[in-house]
């Protein structure tokens, strides 16, 4: 049996992160499949759909262009399309050019891609680059999407005609205009406009001196507008015209979208991709916002998660700056049953809420909020009791409300299914309640169930330390300063730190101690083993933090140490460079001073002049082999590291790689390589490169 119930959704809270996906989505389609959004019943579907985010996300991160889902959906026009005779209007051609044109700038950026992202690829499935829709629509429209004038031939005409009238019209109420401002008759503004007609707005004691057709008169009644008597009957002429371009316009329309119906198959897989890509993006938007991953899904029943978050606390804690706690949860057919036990606000629910949330995102095909390296599987039913659910209405207390969960879980629980149990057993006489919790916590285990159960019961925890495959967890408490540490740590019980955190919460200590006299002295001790075992789990926890963080702090300190063993070897490397650059100016100044005193004045110095050219041609040919040594050196060098390399990376650059180019910085794949040469596909590029310059990114 395969069972998801509605009390599930509710008690995970996934409805709040259907919510957070539908605001993600851009289109009423996606965002309505968000709304409705369940964990699916066919295993190999959820695959699919885990596959598609996950590419898509990665695509994301990674940084590979990809075009905004900027688009209408085609559910109109698709709806009209199929009735005989109708007309599609100016906005539904928009919409079909626009998601044409997207398709086809999608479609040309994932050319290559296919092995890149091979389940994401198979959305395009028998698609090609087409662009059909595109060219008859721009023949009729223009960039500002009105109806172009060479449309049709009887548009040209009547476009002119009305060119030609309305230039005709203007210049006679110009000259009107000009004649009864003259005269005094017109008003401060002179014109204006009625009917979308141009009118004079004159002055109504001379109303009757200006021939035309009274159109109105303002508010006050000082203004009379008048049209023109020389322009009445040219405006009925436009009036006639503009009908006749109306009609002409509809019947270029009405043939634009004969076309079109003629194309609605390729407009139906338009709006199919573009809302299957909405619905994929919102998922993925949410998976970035959580930076979740896709974990490795294995056929055995496990769960294993490294750094889990709960979503919606990671998102709310990140809102108000606050940090949330990553949890370790580790259980597989050894160790199937969990119980864990700790204080109130320890975590405990969270912890066990986390992992249900975890796996209803997963099997609905979305990201978990856990690091690279977890494990999951799916599970045919997951079912929760958790929380007060006693109904008013349906004259139910909260243990009635629990018992018929019970017989749920007893109908539907198989190996296959996952439950979770938050205070097991309450609600009840905590004895008889107890028993009862025992019986059915090991009729769950007979069934082979996976679960998390929270608990209070110490017979619930001593049955999880005797069953093989149970296993006890605690959240971890701080004894010291007495505040939950919100760290769950499996293999042993936990104390409740009843007394504990009635103390931290100023209950007097004299009636804590009363309470404790009340109890047994075997109680009394179990409770303080526990807390003992705990708060030496906890120390136990700090050494090992301590000494990790030691580690840490040692590994940086020889990275240091290396780093100024470099810097001042350098140093010293230049000190040595500078003292033999100094000596040998102090030589070549010694030089020049026995040359300067071997110099003499009104005498003949021909000798010494041949000596000091002589010592001039032995030291410039000195530095000029020492430039060319140099030279000689890097040149080796240069080719050395571009030979290694040249070699790295044609080793770690194959036929499908991500790579990135050197010089353009710009992200591609590998399409094909020969010799030091790489076919690059960037969107709908592709560029040949030589393989040493790009990087490899994976």
């Amino acid at each position: 049996m395969q069972y998801f119930d509605s009390q599930t959704i509710k008690d995970l809270e996934f409805d709040a992160v259907r919510e957070m996906l539908v605001d993600y989505a851009q289109q009423p389609t996606a965002q309505l499949r968000l709304s409705e959004l369940a964990p699916i019943h066919d295993f190999r579907k959820i695959k699919v759909e885990l596959l598609k985010v996950e590419e898509f996300t990665r695509i994301k991160r990674e940084g590979i262009f990809f075009p905004a889902l900027d688009f209408h959906e085609l559910n109109e026009e698709i709806s009209l399309l199929v009735i005989k005779d109708s007309v599609l209007m100016e906005e539904s051609f928009f919409r079909l050019h626009r998601a044409n044109t997207l398709v086809n700038d999608i479609l040309r950026a994932f050319e290559g891609m296919e092995e890149a992202v091979p389940t994401l690829y198979r959305i395009f499935d028998g698609m090609e680059v087409e662009e059909t829709i595109s060219k008859l629509i721009t023949k009729v429209f223009d960039a500002k999407w009105k109806v172009r004038d060479d449309a049709s031939p009887e548009l040209a005409r009547i476009r002119s005609e009305i060119s030609i009238l309305r230039k005709t019209i203007a210049r006679n109420f110009a000259k009107a205009m000009k004649d009864y401002q003259g005269k005094g008759f017109l008003g401060d503004t002179g014109e204006s406009f009625l009917n979308d007609r141009r009118v004079l707005a004159v002055y109504s004691t001379h109303k009757r001196k200006v021939s035309g057709l009274v159109i109105s008169s303002s508010k006050t009644g000082s203004l009379t507008y008048i049209e023109p008597e020389i322009n009445i009957q040219s405006n009925f002429e436009l009036e006639s015209l503009l009908d006749d371009e109306r009609a002409e316009i509809r019947r270029i329309l009405a043939q634009l979208t004969n076309d079109m119906r003629h194309l609605l198959p390729l407009i139906r897989a338009y709006q199919e991709t573009l809302t299957e890509l909405d619905f994929v993006q919102a998922k993925s938007k949410l998976a970035l916002e959580l930076d979740a991953n896709l974990p490795e899904i294995t056929e055995n029943p496990e769960i294993m998660l490294k750094k889990a978050f709960h979503p919606l606390l990671l998102i709310r804690n990140k809102k108000l700056g606050r940090p949330t706690f990553p949890q370790q949860i580790s259980m597989d057919k050894f160790s199937r049953m969990l119980v864990i036990t700790g204080p109130n606000a320890g975590g405990k629910s969270i912890t066990m809420k986390t992992i249900g949330l975890l796996q209803i995102m997963l099997q609905s095909g979305l990201l978990v909020s856990a690091a690279p390296g977890s494990k999951m599987s799916f599970f045919n039913a997951v079912l929760t009791d958790i929380g007060d659910n006693q109904s008013i209405e349906n004259q139910l207390s909260t243990y009635s409300y629990r018992l018929k969960r019970m017989k749920l879980f007893l109908d539907v629980a198989k190996r296959r299914s996952l439950v979770l149990l938050d205070e097991f057993g309450t609600g009840s006489d905590p004895d008889l309640g107890g028993a009862l919790a025992e019986v059915f916590f090991e009729e769950l285990y007979n069934r082979k169930c996976f679960g998390v159960i929270t608990t209070h019961y110490g017979n619930i925890k001593l049955k999880a330390a005797q069953l093989q495959n149970a296993v006890n967890g605690c959240m971890l408490f701080n004894t010291t300063t007495l505040e939950p540490t919100y760290q769950l740590s499996i293999g042993q019980p936990g104390s409740s730190f009843t007394f504990e955190v009635a103390e931290i919460n100023g209950i007097p200590k004299e009636m804590i101690e009363e309470a404790k006299g009340k109890l047994s002295d075997q109680k009394v001790l179990m409770d303080k083993l526990l807390a003992s075992l705990q708060e030496e789990k906890t120390r136990f926890e700090v050494l090992s933090n301590s000494a990790r963080m030691a580690g840490e702090e040692a590994s940086n300190t020889i990275l240091d140490f290396e780093k100024k063993k470099d810097k001042f070897e350098d140093r010293l490397q230049k000190q040595q460079e500078s003292i033999e650059r100094n000596n040998k100016y102090l030589n070549h100044g010694r030089k020049l001073d026995q040359f300067i005193q071997q110099f003499t004045l009104n005498a003949k110095n021909k000798e010494l002049l041949e000596d000091v050219k002589k010592y001039l041609a032995m030291e410039r040919t000195k530095i000029e082999e020492e430039r060319k040594q140099k030279s000689i050196k890097k040149k080796i060098e240069k080719e050395s590291t571009e030979h290694a390399t040249k070699e790295r990376k044609l080793s770690s650059i194959k036929v499908g790689s991500l790579v990135r180019l050197e010089k353009t910085r710009q992200t591609g794949t590998v399409i094909e390589i020969e010799k030091d040469q790489a076919v690059v596909a960037i969107g709908v590029f592709r560029t040949k490169v030589k393989v040493d310059k790009l990087e490899f990114i994976r």
